[in-house]
């Protein structure tokens, strides 16, 4: 067990004690891993998107009644209901809120004014400098490598852009698992890294356990990066249904899709309105067709059949690339000691090095 304790901007921020983060991933970030993962020490986030509101004040009461350290709760900015999710946040005293899309000036000074503290995550130095120069307390910058939707620059060489480029606390995300890791963010100038694959694979997650296997037999090469499923570049396992998904043609994709909005439209509480309205926001700045918006309703629909169901031939499994690099289940309190122990390791060694002479 490691005593190693590395207090960063991060862990100031917040008010945990290693400076690691458990990312809000949809049907997975739920009461018992957020719970577990703040217990660790890390800063567990409840994901929010696939949740009723209801359902949302229910799952943050079951995490405060778990534990009392700090958590937050991710959402969707762009999201119809966005403004109660975030009544939410601010009534049940959430410490942080997070967002998969940068939140408005005016969401973040709402928060800010509740003592909410807001944590954008983005994929671009532009958007980390726009966040921070709307009030965002700190910024969690996803590489390439991160699972689910994601871009195409290596978080090697995103992160010290944005690192250079902002005077917040950046977080990294997307290809950590480990202490090693960890240094190696803290050296680029992180205050710590966002992990999501390797929380998911504990045995905390309440994924189901074949879902767990598929994704412990899976090596760096069985990681894709595709565009069927919603539209976005979109990395996860590739499986048969993602080759399927790859063949498919425009008309059995727009039926699949009509048929996973409807189910969605029931699971997240959303009108149809609400729906549409969530579609052109996701249209906003990107050169979107009408028909890849519907297909965003695939992915909430496509994750639960895998994530809750099981069902690892009808659900896709969103996956960041370590997760060929990750061969067993351990608790989230043992995840985290590992990680900071080898962290702890890993310093050591470095300080062994030679000292250059002249």
């Amino acid at each position: 067990m490691s005593d190693l304790t590395l207090p960063t901007r991060l862990t100031e921020l917040v008010g945990v004690r290693h400076p690691i983060v458990q990312t809000g991933m949809g049907w997975v970030a739920g009461p018992r891993l957020v719970s577990a993962s703040a217990d660790a020490g890390a800063l567990g986030i409840l994901a929010s998107a696939t949740m009723t509101v209801d359902q949302l004040r229910s799952a943050v009461r079951e995490v405060k009644s778990r534990t009392d350290a700090p958590f937050g709760v991710n959402l969707r900015a762009d999201a119809g209901d966005a403004a109660e999710r975030v009544r939410v946040i601010v009534d049940e005293g959430v410490k942080v809120a997070s967002f998969a899309l940068a939140p408005s000036r005016e969401l973040i000074a709402r928060l800010k004014d509740a003592g909410v503290v807001v944590i954008p995550s983005v994929g671009a130095r532009r958007h980390a400098e726009k966040v921070a120069a709307w009030g965002a307390d700190a910024v969690v910058v996803q590489g390439g490598e991160g699972g689910g939707h994601t871009g195409d620059v290596a978080t090697s060489v995103l992160l010290p852009q944005v690192v250079d480029a902002v005077d917040i606390p950046v977080i990294a995300a997307g290809g950590f698992h480990d202490g090693r890791g960890l240094v190696a963010a803290l050296a680029y100038g992180a205050a710590g890294v966002a992990m999501g694959t390797r929380f998911l694979l504990t045995s905390d997650s309440t994924v189901p356990d074949a879902v767990k296997a598929r994704y412990l037999a899976a090596t760096v090469k069985d990681v894709t990066l595709t565009t069927q499923v919603d539209g976005l570049p979109h990395r996860m396992l590739r499986t048969e249904l993602v080759d399927e998904l790859e063949r498919a043609g425009r008309v059995t994709s727009l039926w699949r899709a009509a048929r996973h909005a409807s189910a969605f439209r029931r699971e997240s509480g959303l009108s149809w309105p609400q729906l549409v309205r969530d579609g052109m926001a996701m249209k906003h700045g990107k050169d979107l067709t009408w028909s890849q918006i519907l297909l965003s309703a695939n992915t909430p629909m496509l994750l639960k059949a895998s994530m809750v169901e099981g069902r690892t031939d009808l659900g896709v499994m969103a996956a960041g690339q370590v997760a060929g690099l990750i061969d067993d289940l351990p608790s989230c309190a043992e995840l985290v000691d590992r990680v900071m122990a080898e962290a702890e390791a890993t310093l050591r060694a470095l300080r062994a090095l030679p000292t250059p002479t002249s």
